[in-house]
């Protein structure tokens, strides 16, 4: 990490102005609409926290838990000390892209180079059960997207958002935009992918500090992918999954948006399908987002409360839905037991935060995740499993028998498409 990633002693906002803004901003109920409209009524963040109780008392409504000076300073200084730091709104090096966004959060939690939130880039995003046809795909494009200096945008998520952080790593061109605290690496099989990525890359997050990611976290995650990015590229998605409310935040962000197409009789591709239908770019390689993808950075939009913003120009193309409500909520501490989900939300198409219980566990069920209707090198297929050679040998030979693959020639396997009666 270069000294010019970490928190400078001189910022834009003065450090008592700056505290307050922070301790504002992470007052319950203190969104970005609300946030923007309290600095633009008392000019600046300290005179609003003094006005704040009298604000609340005329309502009726109990005072909120603000954070105190002391608290925030801690922070700070234990972010430091992780090479990370608050991000605001009114921040020069805050995303670029964002500064677009009329919902940005005021604030933000960032670890590594800053500098690759304002690149040009690419939000790469699809499913956690991808297929090694699927990994595949994504590790390349977004290795050829690295190379041709793009940064790669994903959530860190099993799949294909980790395959994507990987093809671009090697270059340092990745951010990765999590739901949890920056210190709460997620699942947990991805800590060292996570601890890379701040090395290499950047970590980006709302969250703060000891947050483990909850389901309903995951909106915010998604709609950082969105609004960090030029484009976002959907590989392998369900018809109700995260990675499509990605692809519409992205849409509704006036951004392009891409996917590549798939079996329709493989379900993980009905998604992606679907939104080439309605008009998106099919990709089947890096060149076709090269070709579509505008390479022009706008210029940057001030903060909302300085009247200055000016969001009228539509940024790259038309709006063509509306974005789906995002919930906030607190955060739930990493040493604090983790609550379970009520059954709307393991039903809602925003729960992206599964168990690890229900990752695949036994080999027969790691390859039924892996396999797909596109044939695959079986060395491939043991190469991205946790599973011996003898293993994942006997497994697809159980397969086989049960009439759910086939070998073809050139150590190939498929999976056989399921006959609906």
């Amino acid at each position: 990490m270069t000294p010019s990633d970490l928190p400078s002693a001189s910022s834009s906002t003065g450090s008592a102005e700056r505290v307050a803004m922070i301790r504002l901003a992470r007052t319950a109920g203190i969104g970005p609409v609300n946030f923007s409209r309290l600095l633009a009524t008392y000019g600046t963040a300290l005179r609003t926290l003094e006005a704040l109780p009298h604000r609340v008392q005329r309502t009726g409504r109990p005072m909120p838990d603000i954070p105190t000076i002391s608290e925030i300073e801690d922070e700070i200084a234990r972010l430091a000390q992780q090479g990370a730091r608050h991000l605001l709104r009114s921040d020069p090096d805050y995303p670029l892209l964002l500064t677009h966004v009329p919902d940005a959060p005021p604030l933000l939690f960032a670890r590594g180079h800053i500098d690759r939130l304002s690149l040009s880039s690419v939000g790469i995003v699809g499913a956690r059960n991808a297929s090694t046809a699927g990994l595949r795909l994504a590790e390349s494009i977004a290795a050829e997207l690295a190379a041709d200096n793009l940064c790669i945008v994903s959530g860190l998520a099993r799949g294909i958002d980790a395959a994507a952080h990987q093809g671009a790593l090697h270059r340092g061109l990745t951010v990765a935009a999590i739901a949890g605290g920056l210190d709460c690496p997620y699942p947990p099989e991805h800590a060292k992918l996570h601890h890379d990525i701040a090395e290499r890359g950047c970590l980006i997050t709302e969250a703060p500090p000891g947050t483990m990611p909850q389901a309903r976290h995951f909106p915010r995650r998604n709609r950082l992918i969105a609004g960090l990015t030029q484009g976002c590229l959907v590989i392998e998605a369900a018809e109700r999954s995260g990675t499509l409310i990605t692809a519409r935040l992205a849409e509704s962000y006036l951004r392009m948006v891409f996917a590549t197409p798939g079996s329709p009789l493989d379900p993980r591709s009905r998604g992606g399908n679907r939104l080439i239908r309605q008009g998106c770019v099919l990709v089947e390689s890096a060149s076709d987002i090269l070709t579509d993808l505008p390479r022009h950075l706008p210029a940057r939009q001030p903060a909302p409360w300085t009247h200055d913003s000016t969001s009228d120009t539509p940024l790259f193309q038309t709006v063509k839905e509306s974005p789906p409500t995002v919930r906030q909520s607190s955060p739930q501490p990493c040493n604090e037991k983790k609550p379970r989900a009520s059954q709307k939300e393991q039903e809602s198409q925003e729960n992206e935060a599964i168990p690890d219980e229900m990752s695949p566990s036994t080999p027969r069920e790691h390859l039924l995740t892996l396999l797909s209707i596109t044939p695959m090198p079986v060395d491939e297929i043991v190469s991205r499993c946790q599973f011996s050679v003898s293993t994942v040998a006997t497994a697809l030979s159980e397969l086989e028998l049960d009439g759910i693959i086939e070998r073809l020639p050139g150590g190939r396997v498929a999976r056989l498409p399921e006959i609906t009666p």
